[in-house]
């Protein structure tokens, strides 16, 4: 967004005698829609997920016509708007798109690229190994004491994994 069309937001709606709800519902509808366009493909390491989450209370604390000066806990601004911190939506995304690709048909490139190990002639690049996808997921596994393979299996059943999502991603 440009800075122009966040100042006309900030006036017209968050700083409007709009009820908090509505705010909130424009909030869920307009604006988290573009913060989280993809997220599920990201790589979020935990100074991005800070960012992520630094961005999202800063639009609720607007939202609520909250100023730095007024001292109110991040934890009381959530249990006011009942919203969940983007990095656990973030999270959640990225093991549902995980759980899509791990019920694919093993023979699908999505799928192979995710459970096969890497071919012979391959070569890891010299240095620190990046952060993938993969990895990232491995760790989002790794929390709810959950491996990959295991996690294959169980998401093999929608509602069985759909819970799973839900929950580890609210006791992260």
């Amino acid at each position: 967004m440009t800075r122009t069309a966040m100042q006309k937001l900030d006036h017209r709606i968050w700083r409007s005698r709009i009820a908090i709800s509505t705010k909130l519902h424009l909030y869920n509808t307009y604006i988290l829609p573009i913060m989280l366009y993809a997220s599920e493909c990201w790589t979020v390491n935990k100074a991005d997920a800070l960012r992520i989450d630094a961005l999202d209370q800063w639009c609720l604390r607007r939202i609520l016509g909250l100023k730095w000066s007024d001292f109110v806990k991040n934890e009381d601004v959530r249990i006011a708007t009942q919203q969940p911190p983007l990095s656990s939506v973030v999270k959640t995304r990225r093991l549902s798109l995980f759980g899509h690709i791990a019920r694919m048909n093993e023979s699908a490139d999505a799928s192979r690229i995710l459970f096969e190990p890497p071919s012979e002639v391959w070569r890891k690049p010299r240095g620190r190994p990046r952060n993938s996808w993969v990895r990232t997921v491995t760790n989002d596994l790794a929390k709810s004491y959950t491996g990959l393979p295991e996690a294959r299996e169980a998401a093999q059943d929608r509602a069985l994994w759909r819970m799973f999502t839900k929950h580890s991603a609210t006791h992260s």
